[in-house]
């Protein structure tokens, strides 16, 4: 038994795929998990619409981005720029300083301060309205220390996009994003694997078929299936929970589609390096479906991660295609908006088809 047991410490030991499952996963789960799990708000970049343009306005600017919570991304000079600012998806609040705020305030007048916030991410806008707010109570007190009499600050929340922060608003799109990705991802791959693992795939190699045949031939049933499910999810989303699709449908589902074949590319790259199912499906898991999931803002902010892990969901498809299916459905927004984000994932589909043809061999080792 003493040396049975040795035997296998020293076969674990060996393996260096079977060290990284052991010891590996838990590691950078644990930094992932601790890190991109997180409710707190950093460096938010907020827009500031000073129609006051007081010693005051600017004092209370100022007490907002010191807080460390904020960052002032632009200085807007007319109502009619909020609605552009928000469609960019860099701003996620808009502040909105009243004309006269320090002369009403030193009169003890009622001062009125509106906050604008991008519900398409509820939970988001919702925790940026808060801080806001106890921000301003904390600025009002600090200046109320001067004052003789109490100065009435009121606050006029408004979300766009979302006025009721309905949380499947923000659910649809990310699980359309992470069916999408395991059943063209994932099973892509898993298929691919088999047929090498099955040995049937050298007789699919020496067929009348060409290569890009079989790979065509493999995908296409799953582009049909993903593409179907991406519909289902729409159908759903619009019939039963009152998601708006307020964008082009068209539009949308073209960027559907294109973020299937880019699964379907990265499946393949995948099933290339992969000589097992069990290896493809190990990973899909670790590089699809952990990530999609806690790297792609589908539930956590990726403001409110660390520098390295925001450059990290930079790499994630997912990441891109949540933004356009949410700035579609819910700001209607165009390819004048959404332009980048559709760049990002045809450049990572060329890169990953380009990654398989390399990779793909006409005869097995």
């Amino acid at each position: 038994m003493k040396a049975f047991i040795k035997k296998e410490l020293f076969h674990i030991f060996r393996d260096y795929r079977t060290m990284l499952i052991l010891f590996g996963m838990p590691v950078v789960q644990v930094l992932i998990f601790g890190y991109a799990i997180t409710n707190e708000i950093k460096d938010a970049k907020v827009a500031i619409l000073d129609q006051s343009g007081d010693v005051l306005s600017s004092r209370f600017v100022s007490k907002l981005t010191a807080s460390g919570y904020f960052e002032v991304d632009r200085t807007l000079d007319h109502p009619s720029q909020i609605e552009p600012a928000f469609r960019e998806g860099r701003v996620k609040q808009v502040i909105v300083i009243p004309s006269g705020f320090g002369t009403d305030f030193g009169l003890q007048k009622q001062v009125t301060i509106q906050i604008l916030g991008d519900a398409s991410d509820p939970n988001t806008a919702n925790m940026l309205k808060t801080y806001t707010m106890a921000i301003l109570n904390d600025f009002q007190m600090q200046e109320l220390g001067k004052q003789s009499l109490p100065v009435d600050v009121k606050v006029e929340p408004l979300m766009f996009y979302n006025p009721e922060l309905k949380g499947v608003y923000m659910f649809v799109p990310g699980t359309m994003a992470i069916i999408l990705m395991l059943v063209s991802a994932m099973m892509t791959s898993i298929s691919i694997a088999r047929e090498k693992e099955l040995g049937t795939m050298e007789v699919l190699l020496v067929s009348p078929l060409r290569p890009w045949q079989i790979i065509i031939g493999k995908v296409i049933p799953y582009v049909a299936l993903s593409f179907i499910n991406a519909l289902l999810i729409l159908s759903l989303g619009w019939f039963v929970f009152g998601v708006p699709i307020i964008g082009s449908k068209g539009f949308l589902l073209i960027e559907v589609l294109l973020f299937i074949i880019m699964s379907l590319s990265l499946g393949i790259f995948i099933s290339t390096i992969s000589p097992t199912q069990q290896v493809a499906m190990l990973l899909s898991m670790f590089a699809l479906m952990l990530p999609t999931i806690l790297l792609s803002g589908f539930i956590f902010p990726v403001e409110n991660m660390p520098t390295v892990l925001q450059w990290l969901s930079n790499l994630m498809p997912s990441r891109w295609f949540i933004i356009i299916v949410r700035d579609i459905m819910l700001k209607g927004s165009g390819i004048a908006y959404l332009w980048k984000e559709t760049m990002i994932i045809f450049g990572m589909t060329l890169f990953f088809i380009g990654l398989s043809i390399v990779n793909f061999k006409l005869r097995l080792d």
